[in-house]
């Protein structure tokens, strides 16, 4: 008989644990909010994307506060930030790191490794679609394996890690959209959309007066990578195992019962996207105080998880037929 490891956390441990950090995540949350003003379900899916130990594609128009609520978020969750502003010019070794030749005391001379801002526990990739696929393709080994390899070296990044690249999705003159595969590595796709009208009128009057108060620090990366650990622990329900399946399934031209999806899509989700949607389900629960994820997070975090590992063909997007909409549709039969 199989002896249970007394170390190893049980299922009450797993609900005290839930039961503190649902708190602690609230405040995080509300310490966002206060300064990035309008974007709750943007706050939320941005925690969720960390708590699952995903990187996230922040997309909108500029102006809407997507570089502040990068930096906001790593400084209330306590996390090492670094920014990469994404140019045409911009050389992968400019994100990696690079070698140089020293030379000591005694006059030997041998190559160093010096970092680059990758090795950060948050790195913000702002306008990623900017450089050069050369250089966007530097990130997909570190958002994938968590490691560089230069000169046949490799290089463990920090954990936790978390890649928060913006998009504007307006110019696209001198931009070079991401692959396929690139694509793949973000969990999740987050759209800002422009504020209400009294979160817009907030927002003026506290940022155009005395100088805004700073965030500070409400979490850890240590507490960061236990709550990440717990997120996988939690259990998941076969209703809403059966929900991520079937929306996932029906989601593929090849599998599709839906004969408007077969007829629109070019390719749909992949196996990775099932995964990242169940680890998103997972940290949405516990976002929300819950111990298990249900149907209605599998319909919350449908889009923002699939949309953009998916593709229309030439005849949908010449009908007007939207992802959002066939994503949407097929969701709302799985409740």
């Amino acid at each position: 008989m199989s002896q249970i490891d007394p170390f190893s956390p049980t299922p009450d441990d797993d609900a005290a644990q839930a039961d503190r950090l649902a708190g602690q995540l609230q405040q995080i949350h509300d310490a966002i909010a206060r300064i990035v003003l309008g974007q709750p379900r943007v706050i939320e899916q941005l925690l969720v994307t960390v708590l699952s130990g995903g990187h996230a594609l922040l997309v909108g128009a500029p102006g809407l506060g997507k570089t502040l609520l990068v930096n906001t978020a790593a400084r209330v969750l306590g996390l090492d930030a670094k920014r990469v502003q994404f140019t045409p010019d911009l050389m992968p070794s400019d994100i990696t790191g690079t070698e140089i030749l020293d030379q000591d005391e005694s006059g030997r001379r041998a190559f160093r490794f010096v970092p680059g801002p990758i090795f950060s526990q948050m790195l913000l990739a702002d306008e990623i679609n900017r450089a050069s696929p050369r250089t966007q393709s530097a990130l997909l080994q570190a958002m994938q394996e968590y490691r560089v390899t230069q000169s046949g070296v490799e290089y463990p990044l920090p954990r936790p890690f978390h890649v928060l690249a913006t998009q504007n999705p307006i110019e696209q003159e001198g931009t070079y959209p991401l692959p396929e595969a690139q694509l793949d590595r973000f969990m999740l796709r987050i759209l800002l959309d422009f504020p209400e009208r009294d979160a817009e009128r907030q927002m003026l009057i506290d940022t155009t007066g005395a100088p805004q108060a700073e965030a500070t620090a409400l979490f850890t990366s240590q507490a960061l990578i236990e709550a990440q650990a717990l997120v996988r622990r939690l259990p998941v329900g076969e209703k809403t195992l059966d929900a991520i399946l079937t929306l996932v399934r029906g989601l593929r031209p090849e599998t599709a019962a839906n004969k408007e999806v077969r007829d629109a899509l070019a390719y749909g989700p992949g196996p990775r996207a099932a995964q990242a949607l169940m680890l998103a389900c997972r940290a949405r629960a516990l976002l929300g105080g819950r111990l298990a994820p249900s149907p209605d997070d599998v319909i919350a975090l449908a889009e923002p998880v699939l949309a953009h590992r998916m593709a229309l063909n030439f005849s949908a997007r010449a009908s007007d037929v939207s992802l959002d909409g066939l994503i949407g549709s097929l969701a709302r039969t799985i409740a």
